[in-house]
């Protein structure tokens, strides 16, 4: 395939950035179809040269396009025009009704918002500052104090802001998931978004099936609202689908929720047989998949995803930024069907009115900006590098990995003794550890725990498991 000739007539004059140009030249002739999809953009170097002007100035361009959903980058081939097939209707799901069950995880959530003299939390489930993008977070939020200050002072929209909305409809396509904007729902992080779909689908005494084991503080806030909480048990490859036939049997639940990549807490991820497997069961006993998808940015692609082979029907799809880009922006969403969107967003509403416009501007002008991609490929490599190291001297201390994770930043380790104990014992040396009772719906006593491999490079967390542990 051959490079497009693309001659744009770029000013020095016009008091419009080079790179700003070039993303709106590009992209009008993309709308005019007068770039076709799936053809080649002419080179870096190819283009600098045709239009003198730096490569850096192109790269800018190109990220930005990229961005934007015009173009997509292949990995030794180049960029190329991206096809921007419109998403269809999908049809809504009715809604139903499940027992009460009295979980506490309140304590491990205390402690993680403990201010601790020291950096020791391995336990915790976010990457450390420092290998977050703080600059880029700063400047959209002082480019946004420079806009239109009524624009602060006002409410947002009950379903989002729709620039972000937007936004968002161009990243799920890169998953090959159509949501149109009005498909999307904004949240305060996926914490709210699992909230208001148990709201809106579950009543009292109904059973919501979860992994096992899985993130715990939808355990406790399930409970709260009277549901009954069902661990089905999670393999290397996605969930044993014969336990989850049973217990679909037996509990006819109304939903189930589960990390398809990156699970949470082991780092594995979904096959696409078992995948099939859960949406046949859905289908057949009635439930509704609710596919968090919270930590899908720190996996380096090709991964499945069940809103992908469904579209939309029977899975909502949950979605948020702070695992990749800040906890405290608290910026989630919702895909799903349009009519459980309005119906999610008038929920939302009555709860909270709306979201905070102001952390989602600042998250649209990250991603439409373009630098995401490149933040995203940077903590993906810096995690490559640290993991390694940290399984291997967990091995040596005489801990077992189940399994050995090759992605993500959780490994989840069976270390041989309870680790209710371990946490107990690190907590008093400002050290917090997740032990694995806290992981499962029916929290017994267990001998697993989840590690933050990111938090994993302090020598005094190697001092204390080689007091604790080493043998």
């Amino acid at each position: 395939m051959t490079n497009t000739h693309l001659p744009l007539l770029l000013s020095r004059e016009s008091g419009e950035a080079l790179a700003d140009q070039i993303v709106r030249s590009v992209a009008a002739r993309i709308e005019e179809r007068l770039l076709r999809p799936g053809a080649r953009m002419p080179s870096i170097r190819q283009f600098a040269a045709t239009h003198g002007v730096s490569a850096f100035t192109v790269v800018a361009g190109y990220d930005r396009l990229v961005a934007q959903g015009h173009l997509e980058s292949r990995r030794g081939a180049g960029f190329f025009v991206r096809e921007r097939a419109l998403p269809e209707e999908r049809p809504a799901l009715p809604a139903r009704e499940a027992p009460p069950a009295t979980l506490d995880v309140a304590w491990l959530v205390r402690s993680m918002f403990r201010q601790s003299p020291v950096n020791l939390s391995p336990g915790t489930g976010v990457l450390p500052a420092d290998w977050l993008d703080g600059p880029a977070v700063a400047n959209a939020l002082r480019a946004l104090s420079r806009q239109n200050s009524s624009i602060l002072m006002n409410y947002g929209t009950p379903q989002g802001f729709l620039p972000l909305r937007q936004q968002l409809q161009l990243k799920l396509a890169e998953n090959e998931i159509d949501a149109a904007p009005e498909q999307l729902v904004t949240t305060l992080g996926v914490t709210q978004a699992l909230d208001l779909v148990a709201r809106e689908f579950c009543r009292p005494g109904d059973t919501v099936l979860v992994d096992d084991p899985a993130w715990f503080l939808m355990f406790g806030s399930f409970a709260a609202m009277g549901l009954k909480v069902v661990g089905v048990r999670r393999l290397a490859d996605g969930p044993d689908v014969a336990q989850l036939a049973q217990l679909a049997a037996l509990h006819q639940p109304r939903l189930y929720v589960l990390n398809s990549v990156l699970h949470n807490p082991s780092s594995t991820s979904l096959s696409a047989a078992k995948a099939f497997q859960v949406l046949r069961l859905a289908e057949q006993h009635g439930f509704t998949v609710v596919e968090d998808d919270i930590y899908s940015d720190l996996h380096p692609g090709g991964a499945t995803r069940l809103a992908a082979l469904d579209q939309l029907e029977r899975v909502i799809y949950l979605g948020g930024f702070s695992k990749s880009m800040a906890a405290n922006l608290r910026v989630g969403f919702i895909a799903t069907s349009s009519e459980r969107a309005q119906r999610l967003a008038d929920r939302k509403m009555l709860a909270t009115l709306t979201t905070s416009d102001i952390g989602e501007r600042v998250v649209y002008k990250i991603l439409s900006e373009g630098h995401y991609r490149k933040h995203l490929d940077r903590i993906r490599t810096r995690l490559d590098a640290v993991r390694p190291r940290a399984l291997r001297r967990l091995e040596q201390l005489g801990m077992r990995l189940d399994p050995a994770p090759t992605s993500g930043m959780f490994v989840w380790v069976d270390a041989g003794r309870d680790t209710n104990v371990l946490a107990a014992q690190a907590v008093r040396q400002d050290i917090l550890l997740a032990p694995g009772s806290l992981f499962s719906p029916n929290q017994l006593p267990s001998s697993h725990m989840r590690l933050n491999v990111a938090a994993l490079q302090d020598e005094g967390v190697w001092r204390f498991f080689d007091e604790a542990i080493g043998r």
